[in-house]
């Protein structure tokens, strides 16, 4: 039977999922995804930011004590082991705990900042005002069992249309969608199959790097040479110093390559400019009928055991709280278990198997790290093949809140059967992130500190940036830096479009969009966009000001290189800017906050570096390598 509406005379929160003002009543107002500029109420995404260490942390014990769950007397981590030493847990979306691919990650971190607020302001009712489905599910959930009054309100805002296609393929049961991904996956990339003869040709090096068929630099494209922006100068140390290197890239479809034949080509190309030093192909270039029928296998066992663990669904419980997380990631779950993410899944293990056992003894592997799933059944498959020690690379900043980085501290014990796959060794970045991981109580001894290769071109910023204009210069270069979702790039875009009437006598704006999300200026007819698409170091040499999303990792380089960044906070999704917690960096959440730091915001006279280590000699990438090592320059 559901609860009786509040009464007026007990203390209540109304919690308003809208971006509109919230109605007056007897009641606190809560900003689900506002920050109360007002200065009423509480704001939720304001609260995230101020307890974030302690939300994070909750956070993580649940999803340690879910793997350690019970269920018909076996770990859930136990029921998933698909080979005798990995558990497929690990490469489950919960696991990987990526904000882009579990939008509702944010919602979890703020109903356990929500719950403490309650107990804090001894809450006992609840009107939830929103048109959110799932939030009502939880919600109540969570009033019944913590005994709390509760009142469901829509909202009525129209949600934006669906495109048919999209609706259909939602319609559709998670194993149709796996085939479908499947066959689709099949078709594409047939084209990057190769011999094995010819493939095991290919390794003929001692060291392999795994990384992405992308964000290659466009003189990569016309020469047929490789040239990498995520390894920079590092390619041409190792040609430098006659090291035989073996690629395997991840295939991204993109501009630059935008098909598997072109691929395929530009593959060959790459081979042919650096013979017996560099050796290319692709991760899909094991695709064959010993892989069909693997993926196959392990996808139906997968959905077996899926079956066999729907008692874990009552262990979305957090402890000590009332909140149960189940409506908040069972889509996560069901696409783990028996969806597009468990095909994928199996079939990039198949292919990691099948590359690693064949090639020969490789004495060094090192890899992009960014934690996803693919990472865990790459480590695997490495580790069981034999081959040696292997030194995962994030190769942007690390983020507080991108918890893909972050585990629970019992996870680090290595006292568990079946345990993450995890690498030797980090190669981090810089002072930052070596922080970042400490702080997240990673192992210091899997621990070093390298060269930032993405950044190294910092340094030259700081010795030709020219001098700031004054503080309260009549006229300011906006460089606007796009994020790479969609969404995120159109509120930053939004907001910028609400204060036009009074920056844009006085602004000018110039726009680098991220490649994954262009930007039109005729959705912004207000403001008067110029579009680049050159280099970030070619930019940040002529502009006064930053201004950028919360999580655009740009905002790094911008900061390095001396310029003021100005960066909106999103109610929507984390703060997962890689300058959270540094001082000169100005956050807004309303228009006129965001005309003020533009038009005002401080100059600074000198580049701070700090975050990462930039020495083009690469003298701590060389140690890492094994490689003749020079003295460590500073």
């Amino acid at each position: 039977m559901p609860r009786s509406p509040p009464r007026p005379d007990c203390k209540t929160f109304l919690v308003w999922d809208s971006e509109t003002p919230p109605p007056e009543g007897n009641w606190f107002p809560v900003y689900w995804r506002g920050f109360g500029i007002d200065g009423k109420g509480f704001s939720m995404p304001l609260r995230v930011e101020k307890h974030g260490e302690q939300l994070r942390t909750r956070f993580l014990a649940w999803l340690y004590d879910l793997g350690e769950a019970n269920v018909g007397g076996c770990r859930v981590i136990d029921h998933l082991v698909l080979r005798p030493e990995f558990s497929y847990w690990w490469m489950t979306l919960l696991t990987e705990k990526s904000y882009a691919k579990s939008p509702r990650l944010y919602d979890a971190i703020r109903l356990l900042a929500l719950e403490t607020l309650v107990e804090e302001q001894a809450i006992s009712a609840i009107i939830l005002t929103t048109d959110d489905s799932t939030l009502v599910q939880v919600f109540r959930i969570w009033c019944g069992r913590a005994g709390l009054a509760f009142e469901f309100r829509p909202i009525g805002d129209k949600p934006e249309g669906i495109p048919l296609a999209r609706k259909l393929i939602r319609m559709a049961p998670h194993p149709v969608r796996a085939a479908v991904f499947f066959l689709c996956h099949l078709w594409q990339r047939w084209p990057l199959r190769e011999d094995p003869a010819v493939s095991i040709k290919q390794f003929a090096g001692q060291i392999t790097f795994v990384d992405y068929l992308f964000h290659l630099a466009p003189s990569s494209i016309l020469s047929g040479s490789y040239i990498s922006n995520y390894w920079t100068n590092l390619v041409g140390m190792l040609k430098k110093d006659r090291v035989p290197t073996s690629w395997l890239h991840h295939y991204v479809r993109n501009k630059s390559v935008p098909t598997a034949c072109r691929a395929r080509d530009l593959l060959a190309s790459f081979n042919r400019s650096a013979p017996r030093l560099e050796s290319h192909s692709t991760l899909d270039s094991a695709l064959g009928w010993s892989v069909i029928v693997g993926t196959l296998r392990d996808y139906i066992s997968i959905i077996a055991r899926g079956f066999c663990l729907r008692g874990a669904l009552r262990r979305f419980e957090v402890q000590q709280s009332n909140i149960n997380l189940w409506p908040i990631f069972k889509d996560e779950w069901n696409n783990s278990l028996f969806g597009v993410a468990a095909m994928e899944n199996c079939l990039y293990l198949n292919l990691f198997e099948l590359v690693l056992n064949r090639i020969p003894h490789q004495s060094l592997g090192v890899y992009l790290q960014e934690n996803q799933g693919w990472e865990r059944a790459f480590i695997f498959a490495w580790k069981a093949a034999g081959h040696g020690r292997l030194v995962g690379v994030p190769h942007t900043c690390v983020n507080f809140w991108d918890m893909r980085f972050f585990a629970d501290v019992r996870s680090y014990q290595g006292t568990r059967q079946h345990e993450c796959p995890t690498p030797d060794l980090i190669a981090a970045n810089g002072p930052a992130a070596v922080a970042a991981l400490r702080q997240g109580a990673y192992p210091e001894d899997k621990i070093a500190e390298v060269e930032a290769l993405r950044y190294l071109y910092l340094d030259d910023i700081r010795s030709s940036r020219g001098v700031p204009q004054t503080e309260y210069s009549s006229f300011t270069r906006v460089l606007i830096l796009g994020d790479y979702s969609s969404e995120v790039t159109h509120r930053q875009m939004r907001l910028l479009s609400k204060v036009a009437h009074v920056l844009s006598s006085k602004c000018d704006f110039v726009v680098k969009p991220h490649p994954a999300s262009p930007i039109d200026p005729r959705n912004y007819p207000l403001l008067q966009l110029q579009i680049v698409n050159c280099p970030l170091a070619d930019l940040l040499n002529n502009c006064d000001v930053a201004y950028t999303s919360s999580s655009t990792q740009a905002a790094a380089d911008a900061y390095c290189a001396g310029i003021p960044v100005v960066s909106i906070l999103d109610g929507d999704t984390f703060n997962i800017s890689p300058l959270k917690g540094l001082s000169g960096v100005i956050y807004v959440a309303s228009p006129d906050e965001l005309a003020k730091a533009l038009l005002f915001a401080p100059r600074c006279e000198n580049a701070r570096i700090s975050l990462f280590s930039l020495d083009k000699e690469l003298p701590r990438w060389r140690r890492v390598l094994g490689l003749d090592v020079p003295s460590v320059t500073h």
